[in-house]
């Protein structure tokens, strides 16, 4: 956005001019809303002044996601919890797939935290352009703000899953150790990953509109190729393991299950994982921003 002033043109000459002295010509301020010289410009200062709109937009998702439901935010227990009893029946049970010592109950819950928080974010961040279509068309906000308010806005179910993810570990008394300060990376990794996904989806929605019939199919493949029902030591070593850790996700969930309950150290996955986080954060960053000059006319 760019404050300017632009003087008033000038009046109409001739007998139909009304008499106005020099001085009560004064200039109007006139705000021109321009795109950006640059593709990757993102105006952090202009974020901050629209954190209160942030807060809104957070809160509204929030609201809504659980409006006139019976079991209100349980909901964000009763789908992980459902989800690792599943896991734990069809393959901690009859498959008897190696869960690294670790209980398997507890194996699975703990990749199905950053597991839902990545999918809830691309399902809902992926489709929130369109559904804000109104907004875009009438009100000038930066338009970064409506896909990272479906990311922060699923941080509410992810810190009252994690709880749940607490009293399990208390139940079969596995003491964290002092790798678990390294989660908070983790989980700004998850949440990196999910937001670079959800640009790139929300961008490419509003051009075509297939991407929401083919987000679902998406998140159910996506699962399969993460390590959340089985552990990432199954992948051999050498080249299969360094191509499985372009999945970004793999190193993700492989360091949640390491920092808080002793698993497999995610070894070379992390670092192949980290780099595509990276990438797919800054590629779908701009994209998005290349992409955002043209919201408005085709949503």
């Amino acid at each position: 956005m760019i404050y300017s002033n632009v003087p008033r043109s000038p009046r109409p000459s001739g007998h139909h001019a009304p008499d106005v002295s020099p001085e009560n010509e004064s200039s109007t301020p006139v705000i021109l809303i321009k795109p950006a010289s640059r593709r990757l410009s993102i105006k952090w200062k202009e974020l901050w002044e629209y954190r209160e709109l942030l807060f809104f937009l957070v809160w509204r998702d929030v609201k809504v996601r659980y409006k006139q439901s019976i079991l209100g935010i349980g909901w964000a227990v009763l789908q992980p919890i459902c989800t690792m009893v599943i896991f734990s029946v069809i393959f901690g049970r009859l498959a008897k797939l190696p869960s690294e010592g670790i209980p398997y109950p507890l194996f699975s819950l703990a990749a199905l935290l950053p597991w839902q928080l990545f999918s809830g974010t691309i399902q809902r961040g992926g489709t929130s352009l369109v559904r804000s279509a109104t907004m875009l068309k009438k009100v000038y906000f930066p338009r970064l703000i409506i896909p990272l308010s479906a990311t922060i806005a699923l941080l509410v179910d992810f810190a009252i899953a994690f709880v749940i993810l607490l009293g399990m570990m208390i139940y079969f008394k596995v003491i964290p150790s002092m790798m678990s300060l390294l989660l908070p990376f983790f989980v700004l990794q998850a949440l990196a990953t999910a937001l670079g996904a959800a640009l790139w989806l929300s961008a490419l929605n509003v051009k075509y509109r297939d991407v929401q019939h083919a987000l679902p199919f998406l998140v159910q493949a996506w699962m399969f190729a993460s390590p959340v029902a089985y552990s990432a030591s199954l992948i051999p070593n050498g080249l299969w393991r360094i191509v499985y850790g372009l999945n970004p996700l793999a190193g993700v969930i492989q360091g949640f299950r390491w920092t808080l309950l002793g698993g497999q150290p995610p070894d070379e996955l992390l670092f192949v994982s980290v780099i595509t986080t990276i990438v797919l954060f800054v590629t779908g960053l701009w994209y998005f921003k290349h992409a955002e000059k043209t919201f408005a006319d085709m949503v």
